[in-house]
């Protein structure tokens, strides 16, 4: 048996996301199951060194979790050879330069999105990893939740018959920090920080779209910013720049209408912070973060519009559960599991950085729509 030992770059994992999803829930968890195991009997075992430029912030970190490595030199880091792997989780505006210094060191890139800050320079990032010859990817997490798994298994199947249309409801309300501190970091609502729920959101319903449904052809979109004023994690009132909300429609390959609803100004009446509705000739479905509803038609119920009498139907209980029927690991983990795999023994990875540069695509037409108010195409995006 050989062990692959792969130092790992994580560049950016103090924050809430890169310390719980990919340093605790991933890498950590992967190397207390005792790696990967290969079908050969090999077993592929990571060795993260975390990087970062507030020292206390990463040796806290290190102590807390048993890390051996870190460090603010992040030069060193990617000269040093036993890390083979650059991954970045840092804020957006950042991830492009250390990215392009990681593919010059010959480093392997595993990213959060979106890649960049522009579309022009997340093709630039998926060329020059292109021309190095480097394996690379870009995380999409959400492809596997075990709700869209279960949504994923009935498409595959044909349960739809031929799929009409998508509703999407993402958001939470996100206090503003005068009364409760918000629950996400204050830069995402400052555009000159690369915030925005456009930014942020549609570089998700990309790939999702993408993979469950059909490419995406055509998006409008309306954005607002609909609290003007928020406070910051050190008390003080500061202007919002970036849009909290953004209300969209795209069309995909096939002729499939979406609607896609995504906002940080929002309660929550549904089942889950994230609600997929899918309706189709032969029968529709709804899922969540974790769990999946179905009807057939022979089992849809036969509604007549009558605001005079009681509703006399229970819509909710006319639902069947999708079984689990499999178990369902940490998403994060399981694609962290997938890109070492293919770094190590070359199995398919097709979430690369192209496919990450498409994301920041449909978030700048997205964008452009608003700002012009009108349909904007979306055109292929080729190297």
């Amino acid at each position: 048996m050989t062990v692959h030992t792969l130092g790992i770059i994580m560049n950016g994992v103090t924050g809430r996301m890169g310390t719980n999803q990919h340093l605790v829930r991933s890498i950590l968890a992967i190397r207390n199951q005792g790696g990967i195991a290969l079908p050969d009997g090999d077993v592929i075992m990571p060795d993260p060194v975390l990087v970062g430029r507030q020292e206390h912030k990463l040796k806290a970190l290190a102590d807390t979790y048993g890390v051996e490595r870190w460090s603010t030199d992040l030069d060193a880091c990617l000269a040093d050879p036993h890390n083979t792997i650059y991954f970045d989780s840092q804020s957006t505006l950042l991830r492009a330069e250390s990215i392009r210094k990681a593919i010059a060191a010959g480093k392997h890139i595993y990213c959060e999105k979106p890649t960049a800050a522009s579309l022009e320079e997340s093709l630039e990032l998926a060329s020059l990893a292109r021309a190095s010859g480097i394996k690379n990817g870009v995380v999409q997490d959400k492809l596997f939740l075990p709700g869209l798994l279960k949504l994923k298994r009935l498409v595959d199947s044909g349960f739809f018959g031929r799929i009409l249309s998508v509703r999407m409801e993402f958001g939470y309300w996100v206090f503003e920090g005068d009364w409760q501190p918000g629950q996400r970091p204050s830069w995402n609502y400052r555009k000159e920080e690369g915030g925005g729920i456009i930014v942020d959101m549609f570089a998700h319903w990309r790939y999702v779209l993408d993979n469950l449904f059909g490419e995406v052809r055509a998006v409008s979109c309306l954005g607002a910013t609909h609290i003007p004023v928020r406070v910051d994690e050190q008390g003080a009132p500061y202007r919002c720049t970036a849009d909290d909300a953004a209300y969209a429609t795209f069309t995909l390959e096939g002729g499939i209408v979406v609607q896609a609803n995504s906002s940080w100004t929002v309660r929550v009446d549904r089942d889950d912070l994230l609600t997929i509705q899918v309706d189709g000739t032969e029968g529709s479905a709804v899922a969540g973060l974790r769990s999946c509803k179905a009807q057939h038609r022979v089992m849809t119920p036969k509604p007549v519009w009558n605001p005079d009498v009681p509703n006399p139907f229970n819509f909710t209980e006319q639902w069947q559960e999708v079984p689990d029927n499999q178990p369902f690991d940490n998403g994060f983990k399981v694609q962290w599991e997938l890109f070492l795999k293919h770094v190590v023994t070359g199995s398919p990875f097709p979430w690369d950085l192209l496919e990450g540069a498409k994301g920041t695509q449909l978030a700048e037409l997205g964008l452009q729509s608003w700002n012009e108010r009108r349909w904007v195409d979306v055109p292929e995006l080729k190297l």
